[in-house]
Parts: structure tokens; sequence; C-alpha cells
């Protein structure tokens, strides 16, 4: 006995020597309930499957999310409105003009991202390109004809490269697309550049032909931010990817 405590040893066969206070723990170790150790920091970043299904039921419509195509067409509404209200001033602008990205702005390119699971690879998409075969945004073919209407020049600027001019235009005419004044694609020389850099700076050589940019409506942010911006910028929703 030491400061009062007693220790009794248990020899068990072999020779081996255990204290009943440990055996006692070992006990309690193995049938006390299993625990989880704290999760890592990153289990707050949802999973990728996950979202992918949830960008599928906003698409759907079947989401608490929202609605894709409600959303696209209260944004088209919204930049309808506008071109109403500023051609209806006395003061006409010069060379008005509306600037549209194309893809997921005029048109959809849904069916494709869903084949391939939403991953992009360059060579796949420019052959789904070449078919020609992406539907018209409901909401962008109304702004279009009401722009037309309106005597707005319409300008399509988009990223895709020069190269893929013909079957942009064959897509563009069959999704009902048709009288624009210019459909801008980025050329060699300007492939090393940023969406941003490229879209505004295109946007400048618009401004310095005289045209009046009243509306530019995009999916990316890349397609609105920019100097010289637009009078009024509409953004489209696009959870499917994201562009500089």
């Amino acid at each position: 006995m030491r400061n009062g405590l007693r220790i009794i040893l248990l020899f068990l066969p072999y020779g081996l020597v255990v204290s009943t206070s440990a055996a006692q723990r070992a006990t309690s170790v193995s049938t006390s309930a299993p625990r989880l150790a704290p999760v890592a920091p990153g289990e707050r970043i949802e999973n990728l499957d996950t979202l992918k299904e949830k960008v599928k039921q906003y698409h759907e419509c079947t989401c608490a999310c929202g609605c894709y195509a409600k959303d696209l067409d209260l944004q088209a509404n919204r930049a309808i409105a506008f071109l109403k209200r500023r051609m209806a001033q006395t003061q006409k602008p010069a060379k008005p003009a509306i600037v549209l990205d194309i893809d997921e702005t005029t048109l959809s390119n849904y069916a494709e991202m869903l084949k391939t699971g939403f991953a992009y690879d360059s060579k796949t998409f420019a052959a789904w390109e070449e078919e020609a075969a992406a539907p018209a945004i409901p909401g962008t073919l109304r702004l279009v004809k009401e722009a037309q209407r309106l005597g707005v020049h319409v300008v399509f600027l988009t990223g895709r490269p020069e190269r893929e001019r013909a079957a942009t235009e064959r897509d563009l005419r069959a999704a009902g697309f048709d009288q624009w004044e210019k459909l801008i694609l980025r050329s060699a020389d300007e492939a090393g550049m940023t969406a941003l850099q490229y879209k505004s700076g295109e946007r400048g050589k618009l401004v310095a032909q005289g045209y009046s940019l009243l509306v530019n409506v995009g999916d990316q942010w890349s397609d609105l931010r920019g100097t010289p911006e637009a009078e009024y910028s509409v953004k489209y929703p696009d959870p499917y990817y994201f562009i500089k």
C-alpha cells in the first residue's frame, strides 16, 4: 500500500500481469457508445453531386431554390421595359444598340451540358456548337424582336472563336433570330484575353463607331463589367459554369 491506495495484481497465464484498474479501464472503453470525431472544416462545402442535382431541379423548376425559366423571363422583361422607356423619350439616342451574349443568354446549351454531366471539354463542346442545334432562350427571343420593333440595333457579342461563325449564324437563324446588326466573335489575336477584357474592348469599339449602348445582357459578370458599360446591364442566372 502506498499513499492509501491498494493495488491488486492479477497473475495471468504466460506471465502477463495486469492491474485491476487497467482491466476496468479497458472494459469501459470497449463497451462505450460509438463516437464521431469532429468533422473537417471542408465538410461545410456542399457535395458536388448534390449541387449537380440541385442545378437540375432548378432547371426543371422542381427546386425550392427557384425556377430557371421564370428567372430568365423576369430578366428579359426588365430589359424590355427599360428599352421601351428609353426609346419613348423625346430625345432619341444615336444608333441605339442592345448587346447580347450568346451561350446561356441567347441560345441554351443545357442539353449538351446535361449529357456531359456539366463537365466541359473544348472539343466536345465545339462539336456541339457545329451541330447548330441549341434552342433559343424564349425571353431573349422576345427581347430581340421587341428591340428590333423599337428600332434598336441588335449586336451579338460572343466568346466563341471566329472559326465558328458559320455554325453560329445557322443556329441563330434556326432558333428564330434574324436581321441582327452585328455578330462579333473572338479573333485569334484576342484568344489570350480574359472574357472581361475581350468583351469590354469590343464594346469600346462599338462606342467608337457611334453606337449608344442602351442594354447589355449576359449570363456572366464578365459579359457586363468593364469600361464602357451599357446604360442598363442585365444579368441572367447561370449556375452551370463561371467565366472570368
